[in-house]
């Protein structure tokens, strides 16, 4: 089964769309209990990262959603979904994520416009699982304020250049992040999301 996390951060209903209409079996999942059916776990997430990992332990799923890690079960996070994954977030002060792929989460620092809204292209750094019969350069849908920041090199699956190159596809292990909306990000996010939800 492949559970979306509901912790009242992201916009669930777009993926779980996404996800009907190709073809894949996916449930919304409110409690622990639910958790631990799941084959594979989506995280997406809206907003600032601080509230987002408040709703995450507040949900009562987070020991649940650890245990499915440790357990080897393939986990994908989306936009603010992927920043949790790391150490911490600089975003309004100094917050602590669920430190599951070391790293920080950094705003921008350059003159562009902020936040980041609309398409940009993912430079592949490697062959990955996610990017079958997605073209290396592809375009997908970006909104966000900061950015991934890795701190193994070899974690970073796909890079993508607003003012200077960032991190935006990550991967550890049975742990997946992508910066990037994939549910609005017309075929070539679909794509991602079936090999995610049909290859891991």
């Amino acid at each position: 089964m492949n559970v979306i996390i509901d912790y009242s951060v992201g916009n669930l209903h777009n993926l779980k769309n996404a996800l009907d209409y190709s073809g894949i079996d996916s449930k919304l999942v409110t409690h622990a209990d639910d958790v631990q059916k799941a084959d594979r776990i989506l995280l997406p997430g809206v907003g600032a990262f601080a509230p987002a990992m408040d709703h995450l332990r507040h949900s009562g799923m987070l020991e649940a959603l650890q245990g499915k890690v440790q357990s080897g079960t393939p986990m994908l996070g989306i936009c603010v979904g992927a920043q949790l994954l790391m150490d911490n977030s600089e975003e309004n002060g100094s917050h602590e994520g669920l430190g599951w792929i070391h790293g920080k989460v950094k705003r921008f620092r350059h003159e562009l416009k902020i936040p980041q809204i609309g398409w940009n292209s993912v430079s592949q750094q490697k062959k990955d699982l996610l990017f079958k019969d997605v073209p290396n350069e592809t375009h997908f849908y970006f909104v966000h304020s900061y950015h991934l920041n890795p701190e193994a090199g070899d974690q970073i699956l796909g890079l993508t250049n607003y003012g200077y190159d960032f991190a935006s596809v990550v991967s550890k292990e049975n742990l997946w992040g992508v910066q990037f909306h994939p549910e609005k990000s017309q075929n070539a996010g679909l794509q991602l999301l079936k090999n995610f939800c049909t290859l891991t």
